[in-house]
């Protein structure tokens, strides 16, 4: 992880360096443009990730009703800055941690734990070529967040992710396990599996449905599966050139017997460059 990690970061921060030079900027921007040719033009989903390779600022938003009728709000939902590194077919997303609260109960309040992603685009076409993409995925949560609301651990979470675009039509999926570097039994394991329909019915629309489930084992919920759907709609605005505006909302809710809350309002908004 250490090894994958210390190359990613310092192509993060060698991004302002380059700044400085309008004509790195340009280069920059025309690879990674050019990197991104080379994949379908879909738009991310709410709540599952994307397999494309994605450059643009996020902050997303949640509120939860939990099972008990008390609510949550979370605010950035542990989302941030994704940058590609167009020489190695990757991206990096350095996401700053969210911050929880609970407007109607004694929980404790407080920020979740910070984490990093990389993804590494396996094989992939655009439209014209067989519209697909195959990415892999690993991400480190770091032991960062607030008394009772971090999990006082690194987690880490290798995933699988693949698309494929049927005209306006796609579907995005994604498998992930997460493994605890500490407090394992305490902790469990978790087995995500995401999946997003999209139907691209405008120039800037995007209805969508997903399918998001929960695997638990170990830990307070084990051998227990929670299912949620997502109904909900992603809209993009190019404001200049590269950049762009995306946003979107939708409505999760349970279809099993166990869930560890009752239904949520999820919101996203995004600064594509």
């Amino acid at each position: 992880m250490k090894k994958a990690v210390l190359p990613a970061l310092l192509a993060v921060f060698a991004v302002p360096t380059a700044w400085a030079d309008d004509s790195l900027i340009d280069s920059w921007l025309a690879a990674v443009t050019a990197t991104q040719s080379g994949q379908p033009h879909w738009v991310t989903p709410l709540v599952t990730v994307t397999p494309r390779l994605e450059q643009e600022y996020r902050f997303d938003a949640l509120h939860e009703e939990l099972s008990d009728g008390t609510q949550l709000d979370n605010f950035g939902n542990t989302k941030g800055l994704e940058l590609i590194v167009p020489q190695a077919n990757m991206e990096v997303a350095v996401n700053a941690p969210g911050y929880v609260y609970h407007p109607d109960s004694k929980r404790p309040n407080g920020y979740t734990d910070s984490s990093l992603l990389l993804k590494y685009r396996i094989a992939a076409a655009n439209e014209d070529n067989g519209n697909y993409i195959v990415t892999a995925f690993l991400a480190e949560s770091f032991a960062t967040g607030s008394a009772g609301v971090g999990n006082n651990a690194r987690i880490y979470t290798p995933t699988l992710a693949a698309g494929k675009g049927f005209g306006d039509f796609d579907i995005q999926s994604t498998l992930g396990y997460t493994m605890p570097d500490t407090n394992e039994h305490g902790i469990g394991h978790q087995t995500n599996w995401n999946t997003a329909l999209q139907y691209h019915c405008d120039k800037h629309f995007w209805p969508e449905i997903e399918y998001n489930q929960t695997r638990y084992g170990g830990g307070e919920h084990n051998e227990k599966t929670q299912d949620f759907v997502t109904t909900g709609l992603v809209t993009k605005w190019p404001l200049h050139e590269r950049v762009a505006a995306v946003f979107g909302l939708g409505y999760q809710q349970p279809v099993t017997t166990f869930h560890t809350y009752a239904h949520a309002v999820v919101f996203t908004a995004r600064l594509a460059f």
